[in-house]
């Protein structure tokens, strides 16, 4: 296994494939394990590159997640991408982690390629997000498949980790704090904006805020499937790995 060290703390990546860098970044509460089982659908056009954010799956374990968290963990993807001595990368970020995607971007546009952000709600987080988070996260800890997808991403000590990702995010909406560390029509690199329209993990108008979106961007697309859950880069595996090689190599 590969370790990077950051902030002193050693933080987990892995390699696969060859050809263009994609770098996969994952949600809240889960980790890079959540790809493995996309892995064949991306590794014959790219050079996947795995990461587990810190305090998550394979990575160190630290005391406490940042209310910032997205724009802190855009920190930890600039510091891998430095560490292996890569630009032009591209990244794929899907749920939380488009969020840290588009942040990377925003911070060092000098180092991606293009952004693919995949089934999150966009600039801002719904008035009821921190009740409705702590409501979610208090009946998932007693459903045996959300218990069960903890413990496959995070390990034994899932409620620890989900107890802080909780923590943090519910401190960002109490906090109001910003979602992007920059302006959003700042953003340099062209950008995917990709979901699915059944998917109740995210806002009801998701259309309506990708189009929003898309017109303070310069280079920005859509891609909304009509069918599927949460996130669509898994619930419709195959026709969003189209999209996503269609989207980089056009």
């Amino acid at each position: 296994m590969a370790y990077f060290k950051y902030q002193s703390k050693n933080i987990f990546y892995k390699e696969v494939g060859q050809g263009k860098p994609l770098i996969l970044l994952h949600g809240d509460t889960a980790s890079s394990t959540m790809f493995e089982m996309l892995l064949p659908l991306y590794q014959e056009d790219f050079r996947v590159i795995l990461i587990d954010f810190l305090g998550n799956g394979k990575s160190e374990r630290i005391d406490r997640f940042p209310p910032d968290l997205w724009i802190s963990q855009a920190y930890q993807v600039i510091a891998l991408i430095e560490h292996l001595n890569l630009t032009e990368v591209n990244l794929l970020g899907t749920s939380g982690g488009a969020w840290v995607a588009v942040n990377t971007a925003l911070k060092r546009p000098d180092l991606v390629d293009k952004v693919i952000a995949d089934s999150f709600d966009g600039r801002t987080l719904d008035k009821d997000f921190a009740k409705n988070l702590l409501k979610e996260r208090e009946f998932a800890k007693h459903d045996t498949f959300a218990k069960q997808f903890y413990e496959w991403c995070q390990g034994e000590d899932w409620e620890y980790v989900v107890n802080l990702n909780t923590q943090a995010l519910t401190e960002c909406a109490e906090q109001k704090l910003p979602l992007f560390c920059e302006p959003l029509n700042t953003l340099k690199v062209p950008i995917l904006f990709m979901g699915s329209l059944e998917d109740d993990m995210c806002r009801k108008n998701l259309r309506e805020e990708y189009v929003e979106m898309s017109q303070q961007i310069s280079n920005a697309k859509i891609h909304l499937f009509q069918s599927g859950g949460h996130p669509a880069i898994a619930t419709n595996a195959e026709l969003s790995a189209k999209v996503v090689i269609d989207f980089i190599n056009g």
